[in-house]
């Protein structure tokens, strides 16, 4: 077997004290989890820092926190045990070192993709294309070419598939999850249900303690609003693609229709969560929280909302001269989004519900 990592041996520290005190046993999923074992193999320490949901009740409540002697800071052990497992469960491993510093990282991929797209858009098309009103249908790809789009973002799509689904299996794998336990679709169905309320960030009714010590359900409110928002857009993108290829319909559409209606819902949402979640990260408590993480956080956060924000302007300025710049602008960052996916801040979405998934086998169990 081999020795846990310095990262995994805190964890095993913290969770071992936790273990003998139960105070916080109703506080989270983590816990009852906890509470089912005696002793923490390094596949039990991963599964259990991707169950966290860092809604940091167990810190406040905590008796062994800092100053005490025994130092417990439970959500940043975990916080920093679950970036870890992001670098070890990325696919391809050539890309781990895109973990260090990933901020930096995400930013310069986004002002390199906005450059190139713009800047291929202005030589390929001209100013002339470029800097022109365009009305009607395809009006778009007046701007840029239709098998431009298409081509690219296929690629960039399936290899981002590819790779959220090894880091899946890498995660399930790495966990102590069997391939007959990912057949198990009553708990697949469970853990979606609690992916689809949040449940583990409602602190039993009460909140989190976040960005402080005091119960609320703002950050709760504000992740909602994100993962909506993106499930609206993502829905808006669908029923497009659906009107084009299927009904021969193309881009533009009017106001009333549904890709543009469930697009500016999920694009203000994703606008109301980011910008929320922005705020509380500059306003929390930074002690339970792993420094690590902040860069990426923060920006992923901001890379979801100028996303957001340049496609809420395309849409109301798209019969205009900045039609053409904002398209190229908004697309730049949508290709930035999905080639730093599964290299950032998004893959807690990823590994946490394949911690559900285990949670919810054992809960069935018992």
């Amino acid at each position: 077997m081999s020795s846990k990592t310095s990262k995994e041996a805190e964890v095993n520290r913290v969770m071992t004290i936790c273990n003998a005190c139960r105070y916080c046993e109703g506080f989270c999923a983590v816990y009852p989890a906890m509470e089912r074992r005696r002793t923490f193999t390094g596949q039990d320490l991963k599964y259990l820092a991707n169950l966290c949901h860092n809604c940091r009740g167990c810190y406040y409540a905590c008796q062994y926190a800092p100053p005490h002697e025994f130092m417990l800071n439970v959500p940043r052990a975990l916080a920093e045990l679950r970036q870890e497992t992001y670098q070890a469960f990325s696919w391809p491993k050539a890309m781990k070192g895109f973990f260090q510093n990933n901020g930096l990282i995400v930013a310069l991929v986004t002002a390199l993709t906005v450059t190139v797209v713009f800047l291929l858009t202005l030589l390929l098309q001209g100013r002339d294309v470029l800097f022109a009103s365009h009305a009607g249908d395809g009006a778009f790809y007046r701007v840029i070419p239709y098998a431009a789009m298409v081509v690219t973002y296929s690629v960039v799509a399936v290899l981002l598939l590819i790779s959220l689904w090894n880091g899946f299996a890498a995660s399930w794998r790495a966990t102590g999850g069997t391939s007959e336990e990912m057949k198990r679709w009553p708990e697949h169905i469970r853990a979606v249900w609690d992916v689809l309320r949040l449940k583990y960030l409602d602190g039993g009714g009460h909140g989190c303690n976040y960005p402080d010590d005091r119960f609320s359900m703002v950050r709760r409110n504000f992740h909602h609003a994100v993962f909506y928002g993106f499930m609206l857009c993502l829905a808006s993108t669908t029923i497009a693609f659906f009107y084009d290829h299927v009904l021969q319909r193309p881009a533009p559409y009017p106001f009333w229709s549904w890709p543009v209606m469930l697009g500016t819902m999920g694009g203000l949402a994703l606008l109301a969560g980011t910008g929320g979640m922005l705020y509380l990260k500059w306003k929390m408590d930074r002690i339970p929280a792993s420094q690590e993480a902040m860069g990426m956080d923060v920006a992923f956060t901001l890379l979801l909302m100028f996303t957001s924000v340049t496609g809420l302007l395309l849409l109301c300025l798209r019969a205009t001269p900045a039609m053409g710049s904002l398209l190229a602008v908004h697309l730049g960052f949508v290709l930035a989004l999905f080639i730093t996916m599964p290299y950032g801040k998004f893959l807690h979405a990823v590994y946490r519900y394949a911690a559900l998934v285990k949670n919810a086998i054992e809960q069935a169990r018992e």
